[in-house]
């Protein structure tokens, strides 16, 4: 793969600005093995902190891999979750200093008391945040790489009422930290899923994109295959974000973030009741963990973001991730002899 280089590249020793987001039980050893051997910064989706997961599949990443490529895998984590146990994070920074991650990523919520055992590890601290607001804290506990997060993106992120456009909160991020943190380096997350939104990330000023959509619909990925079909056969319109499977899964997360799904027909049937489904959720569970049981994706959720229509196919994530590479490439190089000519 010919290689497309930025500040990021450089700091992680990559071949490619993308890194994989670090999907809760998506984004496991298979998946992250995959796209640092691709080049990219494979990050296991320690997601809700559960030590025997976080253990089995970052072990499975780290087998997985050369040495070489080692250098190339990180964890995240869910920051609020990790208040109430922090295990996970400390038994992988204990591990031997050539097993350690390379960088740990840490969203939704306070990263500074894990920052300075981080930074004793040696892992390099990543950030995502939601809002500009969010930025002092992740600044002063030493972040290295900030990611900015718009609401196109799957999975969890702020809310409608709080949450920002990628379009718009990157290049705003990209100036304060031009400013502030001119070393700070900056990924754009939301709505990235091929050569065109690499491209954009970069013109925006990022310093390359993380990646969660595209990627969740891999062969490496451990999305359930039912899931991955109904994400193919959806476009960006068929997605929404709100509280209803957060509610479903008894998953009490905190009011800034909801939660951006596939908007099927259990979702549309309580989205406009959200307080009706608090109050009473039991038969709505019920409808829901028994489409968990056999598959049934009209009541299951498929977590995927708006990026879902420019999604059309499940190939290994080295495929992705080159086609990505490639045509972001191209188009950059496009863009500047334009303007060379």
């Amino acid at each position: 793969m010919t290689p497309l280089h930025t500040r990021f590249t450089h700091a992680f020793c990559l071949d490619t600005p993308i890194a994989l987001a670090p999907m809760a039980l998506a984004s496991g050893g298979a998946l992250a093995a995959a796209c640092a051997r691709a080049g990219a910064l494979g990050l296991v989706g320690g997601g809700y902190g559960e030590l025997p997961w976080t253990q089995r599949e970052y072990q499975l990443a780290l087998d997985s891999v050369a040495l070489e490529a080692r250098k190339r895998l990180g964890l995240g984590f869910i920051t609020w979750k990790l208040d109430e146990d922090p295990s996970a994070l400390e038994w992988s920074l204990n591990l031997p200093a050539d097993q350690r991650p390379i960088a740990v990523m840490l969203s939704f919520g306070d990263p500074r008391p894990y920052a300075p055992r981080i930074a004793r590890s040696g892992a390099r601290l990543m950030c995502q945040v939601q809002r500009l607001t969010q930025l002092d804290h992740a600044l002063e506990a030493g972040a290295q790489v900030i990611v900015a997060q718009g609401t196109e993106a799957g999975g969890h992120g702020a809310t409608a009422l709080e949450g920002r456009a990628t379009f718009t909160l990157v290049p705003e991020i990209a100036d304060y930290l031009a400013r502030h943190a001119p070393q700070t380096l900056l990924l754009a997350a939301g709505g990235v899923a091929d050569g065109r939104g690499l491209a954009a990330a970069l013109s925006l000023g990022a310093d390359g994109a993380l990646v969660g959509s595209r990627l969740w619909a891999s062969t490496e990925s451990l999305a359930a295959p039912g899931a991955v079909a109904a994400a193919l056969a959806a476009r960006g319109d068929d997605t929404a974000r709100s509280a209803v499977f957060d509610i479903l899964r008894r998953k009490n997360w905190p009011p800034p973030y909801d939660f951006r799904a596939l908007r099927n027909g259990l979702h549309r049937q309580w989205e406009h009741r959200i307080d009706d489904l608090r109050s009473h959720p039991q038969d709505a569970r019920a409808d829901y963990e028994a489409g968990v049981a056999t598959g049934d994706f009209s009541r299951a959720h498929v977590t995927v973001g708006e990026a879902v229509g420019l999604v059309s196919d499940a190939p290994g994530a080295h495929e992705v991730i080159e086609r990505m590479t490639l045509d972001a490439r191209a188009r950059l190089l496009k863009m500047s002899a334009l303007l060379g000519s």
